[in-house]
């Protein structure tokens, strides 16, 4: 991240969260995803550190075992402050006292809401979570090319996962081999917990990899990402396990409905451009799907088309692509397409792609 980067990104926050003069962030032992987002830090754990976005500047509050480490990430806008003594406690304060300051009430816990209007007497405290989260939206160019690496590492380690299929592996031992494997290829970790499901187990969305052994003719569904310098990608691939069309019981309702999703995502990314309505873009394959085979999927897509991708792998409150989303899509957002057709006893199909918006349209990371 550049300086220039960090002042648009403070500049959307505080062009939405206009009754504040400030923000807070605070961590805890996890770190608010928008303190990553605002400083970009790849390094350090900085548990019960503070962040203050002021306009033009913000300053990090934290103790000794981050401070070395922060002052070789910081750019131009950034400051550093080492809570080692009573007048820098003083000063962070005095950041809030008398102040209207904004908080992400989505992730401080409420004992540390009522610690700092207690102790720090700001003159109002604000939930400016929606402004957080609507910042995050429009990528910057250097956050689009960390989610195209993360992106491209996860379809070589799906690529390189679905090679260990054999007949007798578990869900669990492809799971883990991802996740080893997106390592190896320069991933900083996993974006979220993999999710492999063999046969009938596909049929459930949220499917968590177990014991649960491939069999010949099984539907493989890989639900995964990696994360790369902060940054997610959620890719899905669904195959039949076995080429011998003769030997795989159900063979051509598989195909079929592995078929029917590919074709609605193809059709949901050709409707995306600048201005459209997320809802409608949903529609369009879940159109597809009501209808495809005389109607006998109607009612086995249940969940939303697509999320926001970012520093989270669900970046954001609002849903991008769902049935009553309102936003619409603009330049340089970045959403999953992910139509899905869920049949109990049988399996199922989902086909998931990260879609970058730009003037001319999707294009796929």
């Amino acid at each position: 991240m550049d300086p220039a980067s960090l002042r648009r990104k403070t500049e959307r926050i505080f062009g939405t969260a206009t009754s504040v003069d400030r923000v807070l962030l605070l961590n805890t032992s996890n770190q608010d995803p928008n303190f990553i987002y605002m400083t970009d830090f790849d390094g350090g754990l900085f548990e019960d550190s503070f962040l203050v976005i002021e306009k033009g500047v913000e300053t990090l509050f934290t103790d000794m075992r981050e401070y070395e480490g922060a002052k070789k990430q910081i750019i131009r806008g950034m400051r550093i402050v080492q809570l080692d003594s009573k007048k820098k406690v003083k000063l962070l304060i005095s950041k809030a006292k008398g102040k209207r300051i904004g908080i992400n009430g989505s992730f401080l816990p409420y004992s540390k809401y009522r610690n700092i209007r207690k102790r720090w007497k700001p003159h109002r405290i604000v939930d400016v979570t929606d402004a957080l989260c609507a910042a995050r939206e429009v990528k910057e160019g250097y956050e689009i090319g960390r989610i195209r690496k993360a992106a491209a590492i996860t379809k070589k380690a799906i690529a390189m996962a679905q090679g260990q299929l054999r007949a007798g592996v578990s869900e669990k031992e492809i799971a883990n081999y991802f996740d080893n494997t997106v390592l190896g290829l320069g991933a900083d970790g996993t974006a979220f917990g993999s999710i492999v499901c063999f046969g009938a187990n596909s049929a459930v969305p949220h499917h968590s990899p177990g014991s649960t052994k491939l069999k010949y003719g099984d539907i493989v569904l890989i639900d995964v990402g990696a994360r790369y310098r902060n940054y997610c990608a959620d890719i899905t691939r669904t195959i039949i396990f076995g080429s011998d069309k003769r030997r795989i019981a159900n063979y051509a309702a598989k195909q079929e409905i592995i078929a029917t999703v590919k074709e609605a995502q193809k059709l949901a990314i050709s409707s995306i451009h600048e201005g459209v309505r997320g809802s409608a873009v949903h529609m369009v394959a879940q159109n597809h799907i009501d209808s495809a085979a005389s109607g006998i999927y109607k009612g086995t897509f249940g969940h939303a088309l697509g999320h926001s991708i970012g520093v989270e792998v669900h970046d954001g409150n609002r849903g991008f692509l769902s049935p009553g989303a309102t936003l619409r899509l603009k330049e340089g957002m970045i959403t999953s397409v992910e139509p899905g057709i869920y049949v109990p006893g049988l399996g199922g199909a989902r086909i998931e792609d990260d879609i970058l918006i730009t003037k001319k349209g999707a294009v796929i990371l």
